[in-house]
């Protein structure tokens, strides 16, 4: 029988406990500002990985780093969704969601 995948719930807190495993380590700040900083730093490395993935920039990237820079991408916007407040899987269903229900 296959383990189900984690609920997004799930993901936050694993990801809030890391953030905060990396915040005693590095002493870097526990507030929404430094989730925002942190998630525009890795967006560059993923967009980095792709394109090197992709021929499209110099060196080389596998997929292996292309699948780290998204797992980073993923953990800090839920760190940052956690730290606002923000419930991801109902502020997606609510604005993505629209659109499957416009056509029904």
């Amino acid at each position: 029988m296959r383990k189900q995948d984690p609920s997004i719930a799930e993901l936050t807190q694993m990801s809030v406990r890391v953030a905060e495993l990396y915040s005693q380590h590095f002493g870097a700040p526990r507030d929404a500002r430094f989730a925002l900083m942190k998630l525009s730093e890795e967006m560059g490395e993923l967009t980095g990985a792709w394109l090197q993935l992709h021929g499209q920039s110099r060196g080389a990237a596998n997929r292996q780093d292309l699948e780290n820079e998204l797992a980073d991408v993923l953990g800090f916007l839920l760190v940052l969704a956690h730290r606002e407040g923000i419930d991801p899987a109902q502020a997606l269903t609510q604005k993505w969601g629209k659109y499957l229900n416009a056509g029904a």
